[in-house]
């Protein structure tokens, strides 16, 4: 994730085209794009089980509560602390609405969907994920209401009103249904089987996205052809909105990997366990710092304070094009961000743990 925001501010090839654009990316830079791919529907998939084993040791009733005033909450920090993060412009030109606002919907329907039984929340998330591509076809033009709402629901676009313009980049369905599926699986977190249930679940995601792909049968409206980078091309789904293929092969190595993560901790998954335990303090943080680290380096490139405080999304700036290093520079960037980040998540767990009194305003943090 950090990687992906690093590149976005640092890269030259940023301000030009998208990384996955195989007419003029690179496999380096492919890769360096699609294992970001990994960050937030796994994030939505465990804000879906955390919710869950929260709800274990109370009501209905007070997990519900508590997801749609989460929900409502990190729609507020997308639209004004997450947006001033990424354009350090106070007049809030642009509500570029991502991850956060997602996983904040996600998380208002779902305070509803608990209260429906376990099998009918499955049901509901596989409809969703695996249907939701049959809408790929309708498209609702304009600025007004209708279009809004469908891109609202699954259609990326951009909206103007007055000085201020809104990016859908999230639409939600697909990702109400990547929840609620993390929802389920919370009950098997407290099977003794879970392991071997998640080690399946990701193994068979995985061959259903081969066979899906191979045949170009369903499930991403961008086909792959044998070309001259035909292996990324195979891999190269659609994020916005998630397609079933690009959720198969997210969410099968994830389910895999947690099959395989429940060891003791040793001296390096420790100090990893930290970002862990603070992750959303270390998301709003790290895209302040980048944002900040960038604005210095575009000053040192010979660019105006001005030129980085934006009026709308960073690889979209005209006044960048010509801004920025090569992708070995991204990579020191970002290894230096996460050294730099590490003493303030741990201070943050550290405080967390050591004020369990006030872990009422603690949780939404």
């Amino acid at each position: 994730m950090a990687l992906d925001h690093v590149r976005d501010y640092f890269h030259h090839d940023a301000f030009l085209y998208s990384p996955t654009d195989l007419s003029q990316t690179n496999v380096w830079l492919f890769f360096t794009r699609f294992i970001t791919h990994y960050c937030a529907p796994v994030f939505v998939f465990l804000a879906g089980i955390s919710a869950y084993l929260y709800g274990a040791k109370r009501t209905k009733k007070e997990l519900s509560v508590y997801l749609f005033t989460r929900g409502l909450w990190l729609v507020f920090v997308e639209l004004f602390i997450i947006s001033l993060g990424l354009t350090f412009n106070p007049s809030y030109p642009i509500f570029n609405l991502q991850v956060i606002w997602a996983i904040g919907i996600s998380m208002i329907v779902l305070s509803g969907m608990i209260h429906l039984q376990q099998y009918i929340i499955l049901a509901v998330a596989v409809l969703l994920i695996f249907t939701h591509n049959l809408l790929d076809g309708i498209h609702v033009h304009g600025n007004e209401l209708q279009a809004f709402l469908w891109s609202f629901l699954h259609e990326p676009a951009m909206f103007i009103s007055g000085p201020f313009s809104f990016h859908i980049h999230y639409p939600v369905l697909p990702w109400i249904g990547i929840m609620a599926l993390g929802y389920y699986f919370g009950s098997i977190y407290l099977l003794a089987s879970r392991s071997k249930i998640l080690l399946i679940t990701g193994a068979g995601a995985i061959l259903l996205f081969i066979v899906l792909r191979l045949g170009n049968i369903y499930g991403d409206a961008a086909h792959w052809e044998v070309q001259k980078y035909a292996f990324l091309s195979f891999l190269n789904v659609t994020k916005y909105p998630p397609s079933l293929l690009y959720t198969l092969i997210t969410l099968g190595p994830a389910m895999i990997l947690l099959s395989l993560a429940e060891r003791p901790l040793n001296s390096l998954t420790r100090k990893i366990a930290v970002f862990g335990r603070v992750p959303f303090f270390y998301y709003v943080i790290h895209l302040y710092l980048i944002h900040f680290f960038a604005l210095i380096a575009a000053r040192i490139q010979g660019y105006a304070w001005s030129d980085m405080i934006l009026t709308g999304r960073i690889n979209s700036t005209i006044g960048l094009k010509g801004y920025g290093f090569n992708l070995f520079i991204v990579y020191l960037v970002w290894i230096g961000l996460i050294f730099l980040l590490y003493p303030f998540c741990k201070w943050f767990d550290k405080y967390k743990r050591d004020n369990q009194s006030d872990y009422r305003w603690l949780q939404y943090l």
